[in-house]
């Protein structure tokens, strides 16, 4: 009797796990567009300090930046990105221009936006702005 639940015990533990694969070995990432951009995070995260909470991260090329958020593409006047592929993220805190690195925007603001290239993570700049330019929160899952 013992030996006969511990096998239906293993049997079921090995269909989980079975299933479990099943569903992850299709999806190896967080299933977005915007999952690359989360190695860009280290270098987002320098350039705004300790003291601020992420809010969301996009990838853009640079023409769909420039169409969706003018507003953060007409700051960046560091000149052309050398990669068509760009990672927008957003923090809020309190932020000034002395305490992020590559200012641009407002002197002083509660959202940060920092802008790399991808998948260089090289920073172009960090825009302060006192509201978001674009949505960077998931309302809902899946």
């Amino acid at each position: 009797m013992k030996g006969s639940r511990s096998a239906v015990h293993l049997a079921g533990c090995v269909l989980a796990a079975c299933l479990l694969v099943g569903c992850t070995s299709v999806r190896n990432s967080l299933g977005t567009s915007d999952s690359s951009c989360y190695i860009a995070l280290p270098t987002a995260a320098r350039s705004v300090g300790p003291h601020s909470k992420l809010v969301g991260v996009h990838q853009f090329t640079v023409k769909s930046l420039s169409h969706k958020t003018p507003a953060v593409f007409r700051q960046l006047v560091v000149g052309k990105p050398s990669s068509q592929r760009l990672c927008v993220i957003a923090y809020v805190g309190t932020f000034t221009r002395s305490s992020v690195e590559k200012p641009f925007g407002r002197t002083s603001g509660r959202l940060a936006v920092v802008v790399t290239e991808a998948p260089s993570n090289r920073l172009l700049g960090t825009v302060i702005f006192r509201h978001a330019p674009l949505q960077f929160e998931h309302n809902h899952i899946g």
